[in-house]
C-alpha cells in the first residue's frame, strides 16, 4: 500500500458524509483534519485521484461566492482551532485557520491587545475571514485582513506545505503571497495557520452619532469629519432602518477622547455621545443566514457617497463612509427582474465613482440567475495566478470571479 493510501486508511475515522451544501452543491464527503500534516496528506491523495476540494471552517460564509463546479471533498478545518503563539512584546499572534475570530480576540485581550478586525459575521473563523476578506468599521483605523496578516502556513493543491511572510511585521522578503490568498475564496491554497499584527487596546472609546436629513447631508457630515482633526477610528453611515445616521468612533486616552468627542459634537449639531456602539454597529444590514436577502457589497470613492445612498434608495445601506465600503440588503422575495435592475443601478453608480457592486451572499436559487461579480478588469491576471497556484483547478473550482 502506498504511503498516501496508508495515510488515507489511517484517517478513515476523520471522514464523514456531508450534512451541508455549498451554494446548493452537496460535497461527496467531508474530511476533518486535525493538523497541517493531515491537510497535506488529504491534498496529496486528492491530487492523485483528481478530486476537487473546498475548504471551510465554521461554514458561516460557505454560501458566499459562486456555486463550485464540483466538490468531491469538503475540507473541514474547524479542528485547527488553537492560538499557537502570542508574542505580546512583538504585538503578533498566530492561530489555526479553524480558530474562531472571537476566540483569538479574547486570547490577545488578556494582554490588553486586539486584532483590529471586526467580526461582522458571528462565528467567523480566522480562515473564513481570510478567504473572504471580511472587515467592518475598524478598517478605517487598521485596514483589512491584507494589512493585518504578516504570515501564513498553507498547503498547495499538490499537498506541498509552504510558508509565506514571517513572524515580524517588517518582513518584506519575497512576494507577498499572503495578500494574494486574502479574498481568494479558497481557490489558491488551503491556509492552515495565520500570523497577525496586533494593536494595543485603547483606554477609552466613544461613539458620536447624528441623524442626517438626507443623502447629501450625510455626505456633507462625513466630509466634515474627515477634514477635521479628530482622527476617528471609524466613520460609518447607516441608512438601513429608515432615515440616515452618521456614527463616528474615537479612541485613545480618556482625556483625548473626551476632547475629540466634544469637537465632533460641535461639528455635528444634534449629535449624541455614548460609551456603547449604536445599533447595527459592525454588522451587515441583512439577516445572518441570508436566506431572505441578497447581501451586496458596494465600494466607491468617498466623493460618491451621496450618489450611492441615492442608488440604494429605500433599501438603504450600512458601512464605512470613511473608506468607501458599504453593504446593501435586497429582499430575496423581489422579482428577479427587479433584483437585476437594482444590481445594475448599483453597478452603474459605483462604477462612476471608481468602485463596484458584488453579491456576497444570496439564496442558491438566486445565485444561479445573477452575475454575482460584475465587471473585473484584472480577470486575465487573476486567471494566470490561479493557474500558477492550482493548474488542475481543483481548489474550490468556480467559486471565485470568472469561474476561477
Amino acid at each position: 500500500m502506498s504511503d498516501s493510501l496508508a495515510g488515507r486508511a489511517a484517517s478513515e475515522a476523520s471522514v464523514s458524509r456531508p450534512t451541508r451544501s455549498i451554494s446548493g452543491v452537496t460535497p461527496g464527503r467531508v474530511e476533518h483534519p486535525t493538523s497541517t500534516a493531515e491537510v497535506a496528506e488529504i491534498m496529496r491523495a486528492a491530487a492523485a485521484a483528481g478530486e476537487s476540494v473546498v475548504p471551510t471552517g465554521a461554514g458561516t460564509k460557505l454560501d458566499w461566492g459562486s456555486p463550485p463546479a464540483s466538490a468531491d471533498i469538503l475540507l473541514d478545518l474547524s479542528a485547527l482551532d488553537q492560538v499557537s503563539e502570542h508574542a505580546s512584546g512583538d504585538l503578533i499572534a498566530t492561530a489555526g485557520a479553524g480558530t474562531p475570530l472571537a476566540q483569538l480576540k479574547e486570547h490577545v485581550a488578556a494582554a490588553d491587545q486586539r486584532l483590529a478586525l471586526d467580526e461582522v459575521v458571528p462565528g467567523t473563523t480566522v480562515g473564513g475571514a481570510l478567504a473572504t476578506n471580511t472587515s467592518g468599521p475598524l478598517r478605517m483605523l487598521a485596514g483589512t485582513m491584507r494589512d493585518l496578516l504578516i504570515g501564513v502556513t498553507m498547503v498547495r493543491a499538490d499537498g506541498v506545505v509552504a510558508k509565506a511572510g514571517g513572524k515580524v511585521v517588517k518582513n518584506v522578503a519575497g512576494y507577498d503571497v499572503g495578500k494574494l490568498l486574502v479574498g481568494s475564496y479558497g481557490t489558491l491554497a488551503v491556509v492552515t495557520e495565520a500570523t497577525f499584527r496586533l494593536h494595543p487596546v485603547p483606554q477609552s472609546r466613544r461613539w458620536v452619532s447624528v441623524a442626517a436629513r438626507d443623502s447629501a447631508h450625510a455626505a456633507g457630515l462625513t466630509q466634515a469629519v474627515l477634514h477635521s482633526q479628530t482622527v476617528p477610528s471609524a466613520l460609518e453611515v447607516d441608512a438601513s432602518a429608515g432615515g440616515v445616521r452618521v456614527d463616528v468612533l474615537v479612541e485613545g486616552r480618556p482625556e483625548g477622547v473626551v476632547g475629540r468627542a466634544a469637537v465632533l459634537s460641535a461639528l455635528l449639531p444634534g449629535a449624541e455621545t455614548s460609551a456603547e456602539p449604536p445599533a447595527g454597529w459592525g454588522r451587515y444590514p441583512w439577516n445572518d443566514t441570508a436566506d431572505s436577502h441578497l447581501g451586496i457589497k458596494v465600494t466607491f470613492r468617498l466623493s460618491g457617497l451621496a450618489d450611492v445612498l441615492e442608488a440604494a434608495g429605500e433599501l438603504g445601506l450600512r458601512g464605512s463612509a470613511g473608506v468607501g465600503v458599504a453593504y446593501v440588503a435586497v429582499p430575496a422575495e423581489r422579482e428577479i427582474t427587479e433584483i437585476r435592475a437594482i444590481l445594475a443601478r448599483l453597478r452603474e453608480t459605483t462604477g462612476r465613482h471608481g468602485g463596484s457592486a458584488v453579491v456576497l451572499d444570496a439564496p442558491p436559487a438566486l445565485e444561479q440567475q445573477l452575475d454575482l461579480w460584475g465587471p473585473v478588469p484584472a480577470l486575465g491576471l487573476m486567471r494566470r495566478v490561479k493557474h500558477e497556484f492550482d493548474p488542475d483547478h481543483r481548489l474550490s473550482p468556480g467559486r471565485f470571479v470568472g469561474g476561477i
